[in-house]
């Protein structure tokens, strides 16, 4: 049986990778800060009060995992918040909590978990289309778009560096997706947004490793 471990799995998308995953026969290693009683439901293995933006954190839950062999790691926890450039001064908190979280943190996750993924296995990063530069029309969002945009970078570093071990690196847009982070606007719910993920993860192989790609299916511009 493949293992998953799934961050910020407690509720929206994270939640539903997690519940179809576990239907499709994955181990299911789910963790968050403190869990949804939807998430207890789903009967997977959970690790709570893991802070994905404190090493320390990340080192205790490398450390209960013992001899824990992953498959697939998935990158999904994020956090968006208002930004402008009129508002900067007073954000400033906010824009370096996005950073940390949507950009930092996925490359402390996979630091922290490396002993544990399989050589061959696969790394996933849940990024989004508004940190592509050449598909911003509208501007705006800055702290969200510039911590994305450093995630993709950081994604794309770690496909040439995990190559030398087989493991692939994806960096997947959910599309705009109703979950508590959107104010639940958007045009999908979670459970399609995580259908479409689990399609493009199946497909991820080292040819296509550190690609830009839409839930979709679509390939995204940098």
């Amino acid at each position: 049986m493949p293992t998953v471990l799934i961050t910020g799995a407690n509720r929206g998308i994270g939640l539903e990778l997690a519940r179809q995953l576990k239907k499709t026969g994955y181990e299911v290693i789910a963790t968050c800060r403190k869990p949804s009683r939807n998430l207890q439901a789903l009967g997977v293995r959970i690790e709570e009060d893991v802070e994905l933006t404190d090493c320390a954190s990340l080192a205790g839950l490398a450390q209960r995992l013992d001899l824990v062999r992953l498959d697939l790691l998935i990158n999904n926890a994020g956090v968006m918040r208002p930004s402008s450039l009129q508002g900067i001064e007073s954000q400033l908190d906010d824009f370096r909590l996005q950073y940390d979280v949507n950009a930092l943190a996925p490359l402390r996750v996979t630091r922290a978990l490396l002993s544990h993924l399989k050589d061959g296995g696969k790394v996933v990063i849940i990024t989004s289309r508004m940190g592509s530069i050449g598909d911003n029309s509208s501007g705006g969002h800055y702290a969200y778009r510039m911590s994305k945009a450093a995630a993709n970078a950081a994604g794309v570093s770690l496909a040439h560096e995990l190559r030398q071990r087989s493991i692939a690196v994806g960096l997947l847009h959910p599309g705009y997706v109703r979950t508590e982070m959107t104010g639940l606007n958007g045009d999908i719910d979670p459970a399609e947004a995580a259908a479409g993920l689990i399609q493009r993860i199946e497909e991820l192989t080292l040819e296509t490793t550190g690609r830009f790609r839409h839930a979709n299916g679509e390939m995204l511009p940098w």
